[in-house]
């Protein structure tokens, strides 16, 4: 689980960093890149819920 959720905050520097890049300058492949990095982080939620749920039982 703390693999995952290294992973979740990789992926959210990466959303991050690209996301502000297209807000701030404006750069449309940093936005596609962005919305690319915000579709991985949503499967790794899935993953953490499901996984949480898991570990809880």
């Amino acid at each position: 689980m703390k693999e995952l959720v290294a992973q979740i905050n990789a992926q959210y520097e990466v959303f991050a960093a690209n996301a502000a890049a297209q807000v701030e300058k404006g750069n449309k492949a940093a936005g596609t890149r962005a919305r690319k990095a915000a579709l991985e982080l949503s499967k790794l939620m899935k993953e953490f819920r499901k996984v949480s749920v898991e570990a809880a039982k």
